[in-house]
This record gives structure tokens, sequence and C-alpha cells, in this order.
């Protein structure tokens, strides 16, 4: 066998949710030894998913770390969310891995989910094998789910066993690289025994196969095998490791979780396969040694915790680090995790994955270390396609409501919040339904902070069709100086997106000059609120006449009779309300694409256009016009129509008319008093 260099190995397990991801890291923790009995996600004595959220859904809500030694090596496990709405958590816990796991369901319709996790690990170079997780639920076979797997892959897939079945059931498999059979003992390791005759001309047939994918790559290996000449063992294990930590290959191995089937072989490859951390940091970019720090946590007992991995020199606590701002700061206590224990480190060595107390004033992402942050992990925000107004139960938890969203928005980068002073709304921006409710839960468990929540207002706009002429006059007396004001406003529309213009035509100085800027903030004042009772826009107002008082005149008085003459002429000008329209692109699998242009037409949609998706086989990209009214539930719907694979984007793009029926409802909600 290859030489192993030394560090410890980060391995990622990422994949679709429901494939088993946590059920394989108990797994692999038991048969290591670094537990005394294996977790159950469904029980909930699972050492990951331990937090109250991921217990309550039966799924993991967050990232979670996990280690385990096996022949004398250390392995730390980056155990990845699956569901669409936290798998931002894993991304930067993905980017610094040494190789990913990417665990999918043996039925072929199922693994098809996949596929934006491998699309995902090839854009970034990562290196990564695919572990076909309830073998012993499979009713297809496994080539045939290979070719349904190949499509979503660059690089080739290599089988590295084949199953030996008894009937239905699966058995044991052989083992392609040694070219030897094992068999399944329950709570045992597998039994190694000689390839079954039956299946003795298949595994030639594989493994010639296998070699000339690695011959690919290898020019001995292909001048070998054009002299017909045997590679001898490490030649092959060589450039399986070589390859698959290159990207030129994806090794396939196949097992089941809760019954340990194919674990500890699984454990054999990682050793054999998994890249040094040496390679990880090249491939981010890094120079030097120092520390990427890819989470913050504030949910365990430890308080704030920055999850880090340490590549090149060493980190020990009170050592000094130099941030990629620039920044020096002091390192503080160093944790192992395992799921939501920690244990008390004295220091931290090359690939160590480790946590950090204390380290103020440090975010997911940066470098701690000579030089700059490395490229690979400026990772593009999540897109965040649910939306909620939020407002507490009592006005007293609004500052306890600000410093609880500052730290889950610091934990979660999928999260977002924000004041929306046009609506007068605190919005609350995530991924989907899901993971807003997740939050939603977290403020009340962690910080003792009820929400109330509400879909948001829509910035519905009004504007005009007629022009009109219109005098505002304010005259009030009361003793003493009095108020006046006067003046003649020509109100005319503007073409869609004009904005708002205003011009003064006075002669004579019937409206003092020093006055006419008065004027003009009372003609903004009318517009905040029209006729139909939103904002107004395109619309040029000009002031072409007025009169004043020598005496009861005053900025207040003008200002008022803006005010007064534009709400009149708007009332008459025919308002009419304008609706947002959202520019939307969806990425859609094309079995689905005929669904999801249904879904648009179904919400007032407007099709633009539709084209292959780039790079992507069998996926198309849709463009559409949907009224913002008409997105709610919009995620939802494209996710349950394309088997959760569907996702889009949306971006405000213009303002359009909205009449008839619909129009009428919103003004009435809209003038209802509250």
């Amino acid at each position: 066998m290859p030489t192993r260099a030394p560090g410890t190995r980060n391995i990622a397990l990422v994949g679709p949710g429901g494939a088993g991801k946590t059920s394989l890291a108990e797994a692999l923790l038991f048969a290591a030894g670094a537990t005394g009995r294996q977790g159950n996600v469904a029980d909930g004595t699972s050492i990951g998913d331990a937090s109250p959220e991921a217990r309550a859904r039966g799924g993991s809500t967050e990232l979670n770390l996990m280690h385990f030694d096996y022949m004398g090596d250390r392995y730390v496990l980056t155990d990845c969310p699956g569901s669409v709405g936290f798998a931002a958590d894993g991304a930067l816990g993905t980017a610094v891995a040494d190789l990913a796991i990417v665990v999918v369901d043996p039925d072929a319709d199922r693994a098809l989910l996949a596929e934006p996790t491998l699309r995902s690990l090839e854009a970034q170079g990562i290196p990564h094998m695919i572990f076909v997780n309830k073998i012993d639920q499979a009713r297809g076979s496994i080539q045939g789910l290979l070719e349904a797997l190949q499509p979503m892959s660059a690089s080739p897939l290599i089988a590295r066993w084949i199953p030996i079945r008894d009937g239905e059931k699966i058995t044991g498999f052989v083992d392609i690289a040694l070219e030897r059979a094992y068999y399944y003992q329950p709570g045992k390791p597998s039994e190694q025994k000689e390839i079954p005759a039956d299946l003795a001309d298949r595994e030639a047939l594989e493994r010639s196969a296998m070699l000339e994918k690695l011959a690919d790559h290898d020019d001995a290996l292909l001048e070998a095998l054009l002299m017909d000449e045997i590679p001898d063992r490490e030649t092959v294990f060589t450039d399986l490791a070589k390859e698959t930590g290159a990207g030129q290959i994806v090794p396939v191995l196949f097992g089941s979780s809760t019954s340990s089937q194919g674990v500890r072989r699984l454990m054999k490859a990682l050793r054999h396969e998994a890249p040094a951390p040496s390679a990880a940091a090249q491939r981010l970019g890094a120079s030097g040694a120092g520390t990427v720090i890819f989470k913050v946590s504030h949910g365990g007992a430890m308080g704030r915790l920055s999850y880090a991995r340490v590549f090149g020199g060493g980190l020990k606590e009170g050592q000094e680090v130099v941030t990629s701002g620039g920044e020096h700061v002091r390192i503080g206590t160093l944790f192992a995790m395992q799921g939501d224990k920690t244990t008390k480190l004295a220091d931290a060595k090359d690939g160590d994955v480790v946590a950090i107390a204390k380290l103020e004033g440090v975010h997911a992402g940066e470098w701690l270390g000579a030089g700059k942050a490395p490229a690979a992990l400026d990772i593009a925000q999540p897109i965040r396609n649910y939306t909620l107004a939020i407002s507490t139960k009592d006005r007293k938890d609004d500052v306890r409501l600000s410093t609880a969203l500052h730290k889950l928005t610091e934990e979660d980068r999928a999260l977002l919040w924000e004041q929306d002073e046009a609506m007068h709304e605190t919005r609350l921006k995530g991924v989907n339904d899901e993971h807003l409710k997740v939050t939603l839960e977290r403020l009340r468990r962690r910080y003792g902070v009820a929400i109330d929540s509400r879909q948001p207002a829509v910035g519905y706009k009004e504007s005009i069709r007629k022009s009109v002429t219109q005098r505002g006059r304010h005259k009030k007396q009361s003793g003493g100086h009095g108020q006046f004001g006067d003046c003649v406003l020509e109100v005319k529309p503007l073409p869609r997106g004009g904005g708002f213009k205003f011009e003064d035509r006075i002669s004579g100085g019937v409206v003092p000059k020093q006055w006419i800027p008065a004027v003009e903030a009372g003609v903004r004042d009318a517009l905040v609120k029209g006729a139909l009772g939103f904002p107004v826009v395109d619309v040029h107002v000009t002031l072409i006449d007025g009169s004043y008082h020598s005496v009861d005149s005053s900025e207040l008085a003008f200002r008022t009779a803006g005010r007064i003459g534009m709400a009149e002429a708007l009332a008459q000008a025919a308002p009419h309300l304008l609706e947002p329209v959202m520019k939307v692109t969806i990425l859609v699998p094309n079995h689905a694409t005929s669904k999801a242009t249904s879904a648009v037409a179904s919400r007032r949609g407007q099709m633009l256009g539709m084209e292959a998706r780039e790079g992507w086989s069998r996926w198309d990209r849709v463009e559409a016009l949907i009224p913002e009214a008409e997105m709610q539930g919009f995620d939802a719907e494209l996710r349950s129509l394309s088997q959760g694979l569907a996702t889009y984007e949306a971006a405000y793009d213009h303002l359009a008319e909205l009449n008839g029926v619909l129009a009428d409802k919103v003004v009435q909600k809209e003038l209802e008093p509250a």
C-alpha cells in the first residue's frame, strides 16, 4: 500500500436529506470504537443531530462535528445538513475538508437528488466519493444506479465493489481493487473469502474497466495494460488515491449504516485514499500555516465557539494570531467536538478541526495567519427566497430580539434580518419556510423571545392617468399672526419609472422664492399616501401660480398648502394601482419543466424564455415575470413538483398596473380601519 502522509483527515458527509449521513457517522464512530453503542437518529440517541430542533424534525438543522481514531490515525467527520433549508450551514465546512462522501439512496429516482451536491463539489474542486447507503433495502441493480448517476458527474464513476447476492438479498461484496470477496457478519467485521465462481468473469470485466479509467491519467499503467501486464496492487491503490484526490475519478462504494454493512471497508478506503491536509490547503489557496474559521456557534453550553481547521503549523491556547484584516487576536480554550459534547485540548496539530472559545470579532470565512484569506473561502451567499415580517409578542423584548438576531445571523450565514423602512417592518429572510420555522423556534428556546410572524406587506404603489390643475389653499386665523399659503399646481403623469419631478413657473413673485421649497416639501408629503392609500410614483408637478400674505405667510403655511393641493389633485387625476413584478429565474430538472411553467402561469406569470441549463445535462433554465403578490408559497410548490430539486432566484423588475377585482380587494384592504 502507498505511504500515508501525516495529519488529521477531515471528511465531510454530504448529500440529500434522508440519505442517512448522520446514521453513517454513527456507524463509523461505533466501528472505530469511539462509542460503546451505535446511536440512532430515530430514537434520539445519536451523537449528531443533538439540538432540540434537529431532534424534533428527525434530521440535521446544523453542521455537526465528530471524531474517531482508526489504525493510529485521527479522523474528523463534518456531518452537513442535506435539507435545502439548512444546507448552507455546511458549505464552508465542506470547503475545508480533505474529502467529501456523497451519501445517496440506492433507489435510482431518489439518488438523482444528489446532483446539486455533485455539481457543487466539482465546481469547488473538492475530492469526493459516493457511498450508496441502505443497500440492504435496494431493489434495483448497482449498475443501473451508476448509469443514472454518471450524467451528473464530469468525472467517471468507478465502482469499487460488486455486490454478492443471495436471491434479492445482498450478503457481501467483491472488492475489485483487492480482488477479494467479503461477506457481511452482523456486529462483526466482514468475513474474507475467495471470489464466488459465478462472479469471477464479471469481476475481471469490472476490474479491467477500472484499470482502463485509471490509465487515462497514468501513462505507465496504460503502457502496462497495452502489454497485457498485470499491475501490482500498490500501483492500483496509488492511482486510486492520486486520481481521487485530483478529482479525476469518483469511487463508488455501498453498504448500510444501520446494519454496519460495508462500514469498516469504507474506513479502509478513507485511510488509503483520503488526501492529506496539505492538499486541501493548496486547493484553498492558503499561503503558509494558518487556521480557517468555518462556523461560529452560539447554541451550546460553552457560549460562543468558533469552529476552525488548522493547516500547516499548530495552534495553542493563548497564542496570538493575525486575522485577514490585520488585527491581532488571542486564541481561547481549544476543544474537540463530539456532537454537542466538548473535550478540552492542550493544542491542535496540522489538519485538526477544533472549536475555539471566546474568539470575539472573528467570523466564519476568516483566515488566521500570514497573508490574505484564501479566495476559495469567499463562497456565494445562499439564495433567500422566504421572508417573514416579525415582531415581539411583548414590546419589552425588542432589545433582546435585536441581540438574538445578531447572534443567529452570525451563526447561520443563510439568515438575514433587516428593517424595511418603507413598510415599517422587521423582516427575517431565509432559504425557505422550514428554515425560518426552525429559526423562530431557536429564538424562543435559546433567548426566550416569543415572536409574531406574518407574510410581509407587498410594496404596492399608485400613480395617475390624467393631468389636472389644482389650487391648494391654507388659511387659518386664531388671534395674532395667522397662517396663509396659496399655490396652484399642475399635475401630470410621467412614463412608468419616471419617478417624481418638481419645477416652478412662478412669475411676478406671486409665491416668494424662499417658500417654493416648502411647496415642494408639501407635495412630497402628499405622495407618501395617495388617494388609494399607497405611495405615489411617476408624477410631474409644476407650481404655476399662487399668492401670499406679507404677515401671515410662512414656510409651514406653504408646505401645508402644497400638501392640500397635491392630495386633492391626486384624487381627481384617475388614480390607479401598481404592483411590483419580479423577474424570476428557475433552475429545474427537465422532467419537471412543464409543471414549473404551469406554476408560473397559475400565478399570473409571464414566460420570458427557456433554455438548457449550461453545463448541466437534463436541466432547464426558465425565465419569467411574476407579480410579487403571487410569490408566496412558490418555493414550496417548485420543490414539491421536482422532488425538491428546483430552485429559483427573484429580483424586482418593474411596476405594472393592477386593475379590476384584484385591485379593488387590495385597495379595500388598505383603506379598512386597522
